[in-house]
């Protein structure tokens, strides 16, 4: 039998070494609204949090997931607020993607 915090975090007890003991409800994240918008690299979605109780709180309701397809051995996202533009660390040697979406990738993507 499992028992839930405030904060969302659900605890179990398992006989199984392999299953964790501590986990977060099915409430708990955020979904998908309505279906990912390809991109020229990937793909673009919009998410909006789910009803579970706040971990760290100040949650951001609707957010945006934006996926590259950038080579066969590197797949990159980035989530964002939409509603406000957020401090972004720069760093000289990360610049903007410019490619198109790779066309034999090594990984699978599943939203």
């Amino acid at each position: 039998q499992s028992t839930c915090s405030l904060r969302g975090c659900c605890w179990s007890p398992q006989s199984d070494a392999n299953v964790p003991w501590c986990f977060f409800s099915s409430n708990h994240g955020y979904k998908v609204r309505g279906s990912q918008r390809s991109t020229t690299a990937g793909f673009e979605a919009t998410l909006d949090r789910l009803p579970a109780p706040s971990l760290f709180g100040n949650d951001i309701q609707t957010v945006l997931l934006t996926a590259e397809y950038q080579t066969n051995n590197r797949f990159r996202f980035k989530i964002t607020d939409p509603n406000a533009e957020r401090f972004e660390v720069p760093h000289e040697q990360v610049k903007p993607f410019k490619g198109s979406m790779a066309s034999n990738p090594s990984y699978k993507v599943e939203l």
